[in-house]
């Protein structure tokens, strides 16, 4: 039996024993998908897991694919192993490939698996140091089918992504975000001939502010925007500062600081004043983040923000997988948001400076109460399960070491 019919199989059985099963959490062109970390005792059977999805797109790729990532790294026998040769299969009979990675993701990729991609037909792959057109970074996890299809979210290009780590994505079908996804990664592949070639990078066109109803896409560095795209960094603020009630959030980092250059971190208050703002007037705040969120410089913050009236901060820690020690994985790593059961918001983005203002990431605004009640119970399975803990202001917590044992 086939992975993807495995994969299949898997989902729908966990679809007829989910207490969500009978409820339609659809949206006309968006697909909420998940990585259901192996090895816990999460369900979210009515959702399908990435690979399959990422399958699905390859096996139905005509005549083009186009993948943007931070980095690359496959392992022998995993589901990305075989997500790899479906792309292989497309290449193969003649789906023209190009492959654009962020140049400080080498470092993190598998020198194996940049091979592999390389060699496959009719895949064009190409590095670009984002950093010389903003200082920020390809931090974006997201591709394109055949101009038609789409896919953005919290998973990387890992092995790890789509197995052990707790992942949202959507599978996109909605002409308009399509489109414009599509002009987001024109854009930056320009902009790496461009660079290649010593010339100036082109600049999309100016337009007017696009507008903020229904479903849509917003995107930074603002500057290297396509026309109709919005600025994350503005549309965050203003979705906080329109909640009246709720605001569930679900990140793998939170804090007001900024990664520089030289690994110093200067104040970076454009989230949290949000975030503090819409607490005072009363809105409730539901913030959950990874244990990877508790080093010295960033555990302050989370505490001084814990101590507010209104403002509920949980850390969650998932158990080590059963094959033993995974470094940099048995996170969460899902950028999710949910405002008063109205509003979804699904990225790429942690809310740390160096993400929203000069790094390339997206994010998918859903005004629909559907997709919001989806995500808002999303974020409660783990709000209220064994893996999350209230942050207490007066306790210790280890700093974080992901990649060690």
């Amino acid at each position: 039996m086939s992975l993807s019919m495995k994969l299949r199989i898997t989902s729908l059985a966990g679809l007829l024993l989910s207490p969500l099963a009978q409820a339609d959490f659809s949206i006309p062109g968006f697909e909420l998908v998940h990585t259901v970390p192996v090895d816990t005792t999460l369900d979210t059977g009515d959702l399908r897991q990435t690979g399959a999805v990422w399958i699905e797109l390859f096996d139905g790729a005509k005549s083009r694919i186009d993948i943007g990532q931070f980095y690359a790294a496959d392992h022998p026998g995993s589901v990305m192993d075989k997500v790899i040769e479906h792309l292989e299969a497309a290449g193969k009979r003649g789906v023209k490939i190009r492959f654009l990675l962020e140049e400080k993701g080498l470092k993190l990729s598998e020198a194996a698996t940049l091979e592999r991609l390389r060699a496959i037909p009719n895949l064009t792959f190409r590095v670009l140091p984002y950093g010389q057109l903003s200082g920020g970074i390809i931090h974006a996890k997201y591709l394109v089918v055949d101009g038609k299809q789409a896919f953005i979210g919290s998973q990387n290009f890992d092995w790890r992504s789509l197995e052990h780590i707790h992942e949202t994505g959507l599978r996109i079908t909605d002409e308009t975000v399509v489109s414009q996804v599509q002009a987001i990664f024109d854009q930056d592949w320009q902009a790496q001939a461009a660079l290649a070639d010593k010339q100036p990078v082109p600049l999309p066109a100016t337009g007017q502010e696009p507008a903020r109803v229904g479903n849509y896409l917003v995107a930074s560095p603002q500057r290297y925007n396509p026309p109709g795209v919005g600025d994350s960094q503005l549309e965050l603020p203003r979705l906080l500062g329109e909640a009246k009630k709720e605001v569930r959030v679900q990140l793998l980092d939170y804090a007001p600081l900024s990664y520089g250059p030289d690994r110093t971190r200067p104040y970076y208050a454009v989230i949290d004043n949000a975030v503090r703002a819409a607490a005072a007037r009363g809105v409730s705040i539901k913030l959950m983040v990874s244990n990877w969120n508790t080093d010295k410089l960033e555990l302050p913050y989370l505490k001084s923000l814990a101590v507010l009236p209104n403002v509920e901060i949980k850390i969650v820690t998932l158990p080590e997988a059963k094959q033993g020690f995974i470094p940099y994985a048995r996170v969460i790593h899902s950028k999710t948001m949910e405002i008063d059961g109205q509003v979804a918001w699904i990225g790429t983005s942690n809310w740390l400076g160096g993400y929203l203002d000069n790094s390339r990431n997206l994010e998918v605004v859903m005004r629909s109460e559907a997709m919001a009640k989806r995500v808002g119970a999303l974020h409660e399975q783990l709000w209220d399960g064994p893996y999350a803990r209230a942050l207490n202001v007066t306790d210790e917590y280890p700093a974080p070491h992901p990649g060690q044992h």
